[in-house]
């Protein structure tokens, strides 16, 4: 009789040396780029495309990104004065909240900030993302679709029928209003129609060099002047 898998053990404590050693490398990867490159940036970024992001990345080597946990880079770079490994860096710690990574690099801060600046992809919305405009289908023939493709627009929420082979909306149909979230529903038929809503683009933030700090952005950074 086989064994049911039900009753195989799992050492938890594996498990959490694993994710120990692997903070621990980063820690000391951040740390070693510190050392290496001459500036730190933060960016931030909005509608993340791993496969996008990679490409991007890859044109701007030797320099290195860093994402993932901002608790774990704050506690490579020092998260006050007492603890920071460089001079002043631990303002940057300060700055890594929410979407957020680091950028280190050796690249002069003009061809950083145009290259940044300039960067930006559309794709397909996911769901839950914010509608950027209303779209809206008249009642009528859908002739962008394929007649075996009636099934699937039922199945999204769409009135539609077979009319003589062709698919038909049998009334006006709202896929989604600005502003407001996207369903899956919305995000599927938004992706069957070629719209594309989101924008992947990198923002920064902050820059860090031996001789001085820089923000890129207006918000509330009045616990890093008390530090």
């Amino acid at each position: 009789m086989p064994k049911s898998k039900r009753n195989r053990q799992v050492t938890i404590t594996k498990t959490k040396k694993k994710g120990k050693e692997h903070k621990e490398v980063i820690v000391n990867s951040i740390r070693e780029a510190v050392e290496n490159f001459n500036s730190v940036f933060v960016f931030s970024f909005e509608n993340m495309r791993n496969l996008k992001f990679k490409e991007f990345r890859e044109q701007l080597k030797p320099s290195r990104f860093f994402l993932g946990s901002n608790k774990v880079m704050q506690v490579a770079l020092g998260r006050s004065a007492s603890d920071e490994i460089r001079p002043s860096i631990h303002k940057v710690s300060k700055l890594l909240r929410g979407d957020s990574g680091l950028f280190l690099t050796n690249m002069s801060k003009e061809e950083v900030e145009s290259l940044f600046n300039k960067y930006e992809d559309y794709d397909f919305a996911r769901t839950g993302s914010i509608a950027t405009e209303k779209v809206e289908l008249l009642e009528g023939p859908l002739e962008q679709f394929t007649h075996e493709m009636e099934p699937l627009l039922r199945k999204q929420g769409m009135p539609v029928r077979l009319n003589k082979g062709v698919v038909e909306l049998v009334a006006d149909f709202v896929v989604c209003e600005e502003g407001k979230p996207l369903s899956p529903e919305s995000a599927r038929i938004l992706r069957l129609l070629g719209i594309k809503m989101a924008t992947f683009r990198l923002h920064l933030v902050c820059r860090w060099s031996p001789e001085d700090f820089e923000l890129y952005k207006e918000l509330d950074y009045s616990d890093i002047d008390s530090a």
